[in-house]
């Protein structure tokens, strides 16, 4: 507690001075260091960095007075005020672990960078103007500002994610040289990002690790616990993500920090994270920048956006770029920015975040809850910021045209493309075969787990089987029965693939979870198809000869194994069709009530057109005969006939 009160004096005697614009420079109490030894420094930027092509090993040893990867001092139990003075403390290791991996990271550069998409915008179709910035190796830089800004589209922008109906102008430079950059060099998060509920943290990153990356299973091992100790998971490596019945699973700081990790296997020299604060409380968020932070001071670069921190989060910037409405109010140093709205007339008050200065300022919105509150609360200010927004975000934009910092940044652009480093090479993809058994094996190991998939379909079907064969039971041997066994059949037949329609929403989950590894080209489309139709087939057959046995007896059918085994293989393959049919369907639609009205429109056709309701011979000739009785797989179901015979 006296540490917590001691941080509280320090930030309130630092800001005290934050009424006058001129009153506004660092001094050694403010609570916002940038790094040891540089307090008293004017604002500046780092040199070029040294160019590096090769990963290296650092060594690290818990507990001694020194961190080597860090290159600060750690104490045994550090503090938020130890934070924020430059010294930050590893994540907790599981014990043993000695060895952490450093990564060549990369120079990353944008310049004069616009991106348009029609529509998006009310009064102009640019999303981000004339964007400036820079991102170097072992730093974190942040783009923050408020809602529909256009941070996400200036991230994927640099990383060259944009949607095919977004248009960029401008250039990107990675290393110095206008590339794009390969498979492996890069990691993106996205905001939303589907884990596998029935899969632990260490299994659900093996499973990535062998789908991205080529060479033997044995040497995928070290990669992943490489990602999990980085990401500070070892606590949770051999939980599931989703938990069961008996056990919760991880909360929503653990999840977003597997989603990080799932990157991290590839081991990146540049990362990019859309909002890794999303649906954080305040303690996850603030482990969680220290652990980017941790993972920065390896080497990598990080550029992530962010729409709100708090103060302890703040001062573990080492850049931010700050927007609104596409245009760019500040790029540089979390110092420089504070200095900036003080030169621009709008300092910070005294113990309020900067994040929340930053956003009542250049937020729109804000102008509304004023306008609300002056009815009944007159006296009291609510956006710190004496003028209307749209002016404070001309003033602010304004300011920084004119500062040094605007030149500052044009010059370090400029050093950082006047030469060219290395080119980031590819570090290969997993081929398509080892992926197809890949996605089979990790798809069986999820339908055992879970009893939505195959499990709930079979205590379905077996329910149908007894029902269809209890009714139709009895029938004896004459002339009339055969036709009412061809009834049975049928029924038996079409109810079941009707009843598979209930796997619906667990093949969704399965695409979403597709999805997102298709956009970092973890996966492809073919390669699901068949990875997810591969592993259905042992669950199929499973409910095919369970089903169909006593089915056969309770029809009371011909008593030779032959027919049996016949019997079975042919309503096996219907349901494998039918399976297939299900995930082509849910692949388009990707909607769970437009996937299941298709589907039983589909089955509904397909019963008529099998030659029960009225002989395949008599049906129209045009639809129903041609094509529609030949694609049923119906019609195969009630006209089948023993080779032998």
């Amino acid at each position: 507690m006296e540490e917590i009160q001691s941080q509280s004096d320090n930030y309130r005697s630092s800001s005290s001075s934050a009424s006058s614009p001129a009153s506004r420079v660092p001094s050694s109490n403010f609570f916002y260091l940038r790094k040891p030894g540089s307090l008293r420094q004017p604002i500046s930027f780092e040199d070029s960095p040294e160019w590096e092509d090769t990963d290296v090993d650092a060594r690290v040893e818990e507990g001694g007075d020194r961190d080597t990867i860090n290159i600060a001092i750690t104490p045994a139990s550090p503090s938020l005020s130890k934070l924020n003075s430059g010294s930050l403390p590893s994540p907790p290791l599981p014990e043993g672990a000695v060895v952490a991996r450093k990564t060549a990271g990369a120079s990353v550069v944008w310049k004069d960078l616009t991106v348009t998409i029609k529509g998006k915008r009310k009064y102009s179709d640019k999303v981000v103007k004339s964007s400036n910035g820079y991102a170097l190796p072992g730093t974190m830089t942040v783009i923050m500002g408020p809602a529909r800004s256009g941070k996400s589209t200036l991230l994927r922008a640099i990383a060259g994610r944009l949607h095919h109906s977004a248009k960029m102008y401008g250039e990107v430079f990675v290393n110095g040289a206008k590339s794009h950059m390969p498979y492996g060099s890069y990691g993106f998060v996205e905001r939303e990002t589907s884990l596998i509920g029935s899969l632990t943290v260490r299994e659900f990153l093996y499973y990535s690790a062998l789908l991205q990356l080529p060479g033997f299973f044995c040497q995928k091992k070290s990669v992943v616990e490489d990602a999990i100790h980085a990401m500070s998971l070892g606590d949770y490596a051999n939980k599931l993500i989703g938990g069961h019945c008996y056990m919760k699973g991880l909360h929503s700081g653990e999840r977003r920090r597997v989603s990080i990790a799932r990157e991290l296997v590839m081991r990146p020299h540049i990362l990019f994270i859309d909002e890794p604060l999303y649906h954080l409380d305040s303690v996850s968020a603030l482990l969680m920048m220290v652990t980017l932070k941790k993972l920065a001071s390896t080497g990598c670069t990080l550029i992530f956006t962010i729409y709100q921190s708090s103060t302890e989060v703040f001062g573990l910037f080492d850049r931010i770029c700050l927007l609104s409405n596409g245009n760019t109010l500040f790029f540089g140093e979390t110092l420089a920015c504070l200095q900036h709205f003080s030169n621009a007339g709008f300092p910070c008050p005294i113990m309020q975040s900067p994040s929340d200065h930053f956003l009542r300022a250049i937020n729109t919105d804000f102008d509304r809850i004023i306008a609300m509150c002056k009815n009944w609360q007159d006296d009291h200010d609510f956006s710190a910021v004496n003028m209307d927004t749209a002016v404070a975000i001309r003033t602010l934009e304004a300011t920084y045209k004119t500062s040094a910092d605007a030149v500052a940044v044009e010059n370090m652009i400029v050093r950082l493309t006047d030469k060219e480093g290395p080119f980031l090479k590819s570090k290969g993809k997993a081929g398509s075969g080892t992926r197809i058994a890949v996605l089979t094996w990790r798809s069986l190991l999820i339908m055992s787990r879970e009893w939505k998939y195959y499990w709930l379909r079979l205590i379905l079907c077996m329910l149908l089987t007894l029902c269809v064969g209890t009714v139709f039971s009895g029938l004896g041997h004459s002339l009339s029965s055969v036709v009412t066994r061809v009834a049975a059949v049928f029924v038996f037949i079409s109810f079941a693939s009707l009843l598979s329609i209930a796997g619906v929403p667990a093949l969704l989950k399965e695409i979403k979870i597709y999805a997102s590894e298709e956009l970092n080209q973890h996966s492809g489309p073919l390669v699901f198809l068949f990875g997810q139709l591969l592993s259905s087939i042992p669950f199929l057959f499973l409910i095919s000869i369970s089903s169909s046995l006593v089915f056969y007896f309770l029809v009371g059918l011909r008593d030779e194994f032959s027919l049996l085994m016949y019997f079975v293989l042919n309503f096996f393959l219907c349901l494998l069709v039918n399976e297939g049919l299900m995930l082509v369907v849910v692949s388009l639609w990707q909607n769970v009530f437009w996937s299941i009205l298709t589907l039983v429109s589909i089955h509904v056709v397909m019963m008529l057109a099998a030659g029960y309701f009225r002989i395949r011979n008599a049906l129209p000739g045009p639809l129903w005969t041609y094509p529609l009785s030949y694609i049923a797989f119906h019609t195969y179901s009630i006209q089948a006939r023993h080779p032998g015979e």
